[in-house]
């Protein structure tokens, strides 16, 4: 396992390092200039000159993607051009707040999906498993804005039951003090992620459900509730861990249309904003955060599958 860990790691740095050079130049490459869309449109040429100038904006691609790399590894990520204060303290506020609406959303949706996968995996081709599969095929084809936009007008517009915007306080506990205004939030991203959890866990259990040790089991006279949370439920779960581990991007960019619609003041909707007046700084250090979250979920992810499957052991390979 440790020779693992230390190849995975490797490579998981040139993984991040492969994404900032791709990330800094399709930014730079982009039409438009970050001095025009922060400065405005009537903005003089004498103005952009000393913009990109204090900016470091006029020097090279190479020397500004070196000074880059060294700033991010001391862990200054700038000052951001639209909001004028460090990328990284305003990643610092927002990363826990969106640690909390996707947390929320991800254990309510493994709450639903995983004993929904199981039910729909025992009663396979009857009539209850259809119906929740043309729910769940339903769910995954929608886009979350849709659900967001739903769900404002149902409960909102119409019935006048839950508040149309997020809690806009400052740190978590603020935003816990106002749980209404987190239900539609969190029911969006529930409703987007239940539907492939779901699946995942009915084609892992229909799997699960035919090996031998199963019916060995069931030959033994187990109690059906017995086969299916000591065999079926913890091997169905190993498909789970993967899409878990790749859920970690999902903290800085599964939620940036939520967050645009219900004005959630998490990173999705910094990045949103930023990505809107060519924030360089702001989307250069987002995507650095994508980056690290992938390879680190993605290990973490290999790591839980040796745990829940002794039969897997990496130092084989």
């Amino acid at each position: 396992m440790t020779a693992y860990l230390l190849r995975r790691t490797g490579q998981a740095v040139v993984v991040v390092i492969g994404v900032m050079v791709l990330t800094f130049a399709l930014i730079h490459f982009e039409p438009g200039s970050a001095a025009r869309a922060t400065l405005g449109t009537r903005a003089t040429a004498e103005r952009i000159a000393v913009f990109n100038a204090a900016n470091g904006l006029n020097r090279p691609l190479p020397a500004q993607f070196v000074t880059f790399v060294k700033q991010a590894l001391q862990g200054d990520f700038g000052t951001s051009y639209s909001l004028h204060q460090p990328v990284s303290a305003l990643i610092a506020q927002r990363l826990p707040r969106d640690a909390l609406l996707l947390g929320l959303s991800i254990l309510l949706a493994l709450a639903v999906a995983v004993p929904m996968g199981v039910y729909q995996a025992v009663r396979r081709d009857s009539a209850a498993d259809h119906v929740l599969t043309v729910v769940a095929f339903t769910l995954y084809s929608m886009p979350d804005f849709f659900f967001g936009l739903l769900l404002v007008a149902l409960f909102s517009v119409q019935l006048h039951i839950l508040p149309s915007q997020a809690p806009q306080a400052v740190s978590v506990g603020g935003i816990l003090a106002d749980p209404r205004g987190l239900v539609l939030p969190v029911v969006t991203l529930t409703l987007v992620s239940l539907a492939g959890f779901s699946r995942y866990v009915r084609s892992s259990a229909i799997s699960t459900l035919a090996q031998d040790y199963v019916l060995v089991a069931r030959a033994k006279g187990l109690a059906e509730s017995q086969v299916l949370r000591r065999h079926v439920l913890r091997n169905s779960l190993l498909p789970v861990v993967t899409i878990l581990g790749l859920t970690a991007p999902a903290i800085v960019t599964g939620a940036v249309i939520a967050e645009s619609v219900f004005n959630y003041p998490g990173m999705g909707l910094l990045f949103y904003q930023a990505a809107t007046s060519k924030d360089y700084p702001v989307l250069l250090a987002s995507t650095l955060v994508v980056g690290v979250a992938t390879v680190v979920g993605s290990l973490l992810a290999d790591v839980a599958y040796g745990i829940l499957d002794p039969r897997i052991r990496y130092d084989r390979d």
